[in-house]
């Protein structure tokens, strides 16, 4: 293969408003939030009958009656009916992994343009019944004849009725992402205090965010959402320190609502073209999606299931010749407010550094007011599969307003992995 190794550029970032799952968003599909999502950047970016090179979207609660969703996606927007696309799914960092994919393919010069992006729903989940009543019933349909298949039928019984609802946990271990985090914290000896002053933080700079106007561009209004509807302007330390744990329930527990994230349902893409393409088509270009690095680590066997992104910013940080400290903007995303202080203290670690990240010594400390500076997930919401391209659509955009500069985003995923990136400009 010709690779031409084309600098990528960002040329937006968009999203519908992020909600908490069972309210604005109920009974709405993947499908249909990533196809808003699409058309809204198709209207900005006057691309209503244009052929774009590729489509990457993803989502984790995925439904099999949409097994199509991101070709389903284009079609229902006005871009070319020509324009490919296909689903992708990395947990957490699916998004991330979208952009970056698309990204590749205009490097290597297979294409010039190209849209990244996800979502997901709690709120129109793919409740399925037991496997035991799906081969029950495929018995049932392979039956040779009447006779037969009235036997087949008897055998259902009234347990194989109960209806099967997805489940956040790890098949391996059977703990939640939440309890996987508080053994994490404890390993840390990261407190209760330190999580919520994150949390209070988080809110307390997308709410300035929001003042300042920032997210305008950045968020279509969808159905009756205007805008991201879990901020909490009206939070304190003092409302956060009275939350009961959520997921280790004794006094030792220290992960609650409040330094959580919540189920949220929402949906993010990303724009994203060669220098040639944006210059033919007069875009202007915010920022250039430089590099991306998955990793994994085996939480089965005593790893943190959430410090896979230390692994991947080591080797984005060795490949790229660069520091921790070599960066304008942080966008670390906050699925719990204590997984971002494991995370910062691990780099600010001699002996993890050395033992799990084969260096020489510790990344070192990042100025954390360069970090998450309009809001993080804990404010605004974690959609699974749309994160990556919130964290995307926003560095692009703070790395053109500063105008010049580089960009850090760091996801964790379910699985024990993460995905890393670096943007520039």
């Amino acid at each position: 293969m010709h690779n031409k190794n084309n600098r990528v550029a960002i040329l937006g970032g968009l999203r519908i408003p992020f909600v908490k799952s069972f309210q604005q968003y109920s009974r709405t599909s993947n499908q249909d939030m990533l196809t808003a999502t699409l058309q809204g950047i198709v209207d900005k970016y006057n691309l209503t009958g244009k052929l774009l090179g590729d489509v990457a979207l993803g989502a984790v609660m995925q439904s099999s009656f949409e097994w199509n969703y991101s070709r389903e996606a284009v079609l229902g927007t006005t871009l070319h009916p020509n324009t490919p696309a296909f689903n992708l799914q990395r947990a957490c960092g699916t998004s991330l992994e979208a952009i970056n994919l698309i990204s590749l393919k205009i490097s290597a010069g297979q294409i010039e343009s190209g849209i990244g992006g996800g979502s997901d729903t709690n709120s129109d989940l793919p409740i399925m019944f037991q496997r035991k009543l799906a081969w029950k019933l495929i018995d049932i349909n392979n039956a040779k004849s009447t006779a037969q298949r009235i036997a087949r039928f008897l055998k259902i019984s009234p347990g194989d009725l109960k209806p099967s609802y997805p489940a956040i946990f790890e098949p391996r271990t059977g703990l939640s992402m939440g309890q996987h985090t508080e053994k994490m914290v404890k390993e840390w000896h990261v407190e209760k205090q330190e999580q919520d002053q994150l949390a209070y933080e988080s809110h307390m700079k997308a709410v300035k965010a929001y003042k300042e106007g920032f997210y305008e561009d950045l968020i279509i209004p969808y159905k009756t959402a205007t805008r991201d509807m879990i901020v909490r302007e009206d939070t304190s330390l003092e409302k956060l320190a009275r939350l009961k744990p959520a997921f280790d329930k004794s006094a030792a527990g220290s992960l609650t609502a409040g330094n959580s994230t919540v189920f949220t349902d929402g949906a993010a893409a990303v724009f994203l073209g060669s220098e040639e393409y944006a210059a033919k088509n007069n875009h202007s270009v915010l920022a250039y999606f430089a590099d991306c690095e998955a990793a994994a680590v085996d939480f089965v066997h005593g790893a943190g299931l959430l410090m896979a992104p230390t692994l991947a910013v080591a080797r984005l940080l060795e490949r790229n010749n660069m520091t921790l400290q070599d960066f304008d903007f942080y966008e670390i995303h906050e699925a719990f407010a204590g997984q971002v202080l494991c995370t910062l203290k691990a780099w600010e670690s001699d002996e993890y550094c050395k033992k799990e990240l084969g260096l020489d010594k510790a990344l070192g400390s990042i100025d954390r007011n360069k970090m998450n500076v309009k809001g993080g997930s804990v404010a605004l919401g974690h959609p699974f599969g749309a994160t990556g391209a919130r964290l995307v659509g926003a560095m692009a955009k703070l790395l053109n307003q500063k105008g010049k500069g580089r960009g850090l985003i760091s996801v964790c995923t379910a699985g024990g992995m993460g995905v890393a990136a670096i943007l520039e400009k």
